[in-house]
């Protein structure tokens, strides 16, 4: 028989291999799922994680890469700091939802003035948006002592509802023939968020995505804050005694979150989707929950972690399309990757021992 033996500190070697063995084994996991479907397993991996690579169509696919991985990093980096200090956002979709709305709002409300202010006050506005939506439950918890976790979830069932308020009311492309859906940015070049560099898929989305990767590194590294951040998770009494306020944080690190996450919603809808629809929200916020915690937390982490969840994206677009796999089967293989990840920590913390028989 054997047992799980607390360790006396965190290994070192499980917390830094934990992310390679829970892909292996969502790979794994993955391959059995699609046998059962009755596809080629082997096909399907290659298609998912090789060919958007290395593929046909590599050349294009590559620069969809960072489309792809700019708001999961984005939104990661927020999520992470509240999760280093115990502080469980998991209502991201819906402050990206919020400031994609605010944002395309302000830009829509300038139509059709081109002035190069004009993106600069949405970016903020984005922010904003993000960051509003954020203050409900940081603002709950300070004062009444609620769950961020349920409200914060809760709270994206509404900017759900608002953004199909948008998108049929108040947003609607009044010369679009009453379909639902805002004007399309790419048509307004002062509130457009183009391609930096042609064929790389490098937006402003992307350059704020690796901006807030080192701002959050030099954060948790150089300032009181990021420290006050990790002594709340390690040792909340600890933090107490140092003077930390637990309330401020909540506030500190909500809003953080809430403005990258709104950020990330603003650059989207500018740039790859173009325009406020019913159907805009992609889950960024859930999955970059995800990102987060495939990459330890750690900003650099989390920037492999975005690319990589990125290609699970297009590869798996890829394999609906070539291969017939249903979209739910690749939602599916990469809820497997955070199911493995939380059951791999266990070895970081605790180590397999044989259970000693009891002598009479």
């Amino acid at each position: 028989m054997l047992k799980l033996e607390k360790r006396p500190s965190p290994s070192v070697f499980w917390g830094r291999a934990t992310p390679v063995l829970a892909v292996a084994l969502t790979m794994m996991a993955g391959s059995l799922m699609f046998a059962a479907l009755g596809k080629n397993p082997f096909e399907a991996i290659r298609t998912i994680f090789w060919d958007p690579l290395f593929g046909e169509f590599a050349w294009y696919l590559r620069g969809q890469l960072l489309v792809k991985a700019g708001p999961l990093i984005l939104i990661a980096v927020g999520l992470s700091l509240g999760f280093r200090a115990g502080i469980w956002n998991i209502g991201a979709e819906g402050q990206y939802i919020m400031g994609a709305i605010c944002g395309a709002a302000v830009g829509l409300a300038a139509y059709p003035t081109e002035s190069w202010l004009i993106f600069p006050v949405m970016v903020l506005a984005g922010a904003f948006g993000g960051w509003v939506w954020a203050m409900i439950p940081a603002i709950l918890k300070t004062r009444f002592n609620t769950n961020e976790i349920l409200v914060s979830l809760m709270l994206v069932y509404v900017a759900e509802t608002v953004l199909a308020m948008a998108s049929t009311g108040f947003l609607r492309n009044p010369d679009g023939a009453g379909f639902p859906g805002s004007r399309n940015f790419s048509s307004y070049p002062a509130a457009a968020n183009p391609e930096l560099i042609a064929g790389t898929g490098l937006h402003w989305g992307g350059v704020a995505a690796l901006g807030a990767v080192v701002a959050a590194y030099v954060l948790l590294q150089r300032h009181i804050l990021g420290f006050q951040i990790k002594l709340a998770g390690q040792a909340p009494r600890a933090a107490r005694f140092a003077g930390v306020s637990p309330k401020r944080l909540v506030v500190m690190c909500l809003g953080i979150a809430g403005a990258l996450a709104g950020l990330a919603g603003m650059f989207e809808v500018t740039g790859p989707a173009g325009q406020i629809s019913i159907d805009f929200n992609s889950n960024y916020g859930f999955t970059a929950i995800i990102v987060a915690f495939l990459g330890r937390l750690n900003p650099v982490g989390i920037l492999f972690a975005g690319l990589l969840m990125a290609l699970t994206y297009i590869g798996g677009e890829m394999a609906s399309t070539n291969l017939g796999l249903p979209s739910a089967a690749i939602q599916a293989f990469q809820g497997m990757l955070l199911f493995f990840l939380l059951a791999c920590d266990l070895l970081t913390n605790f180590r397999i021992v044989p259970a000693r028989k009891e002598v009479r």
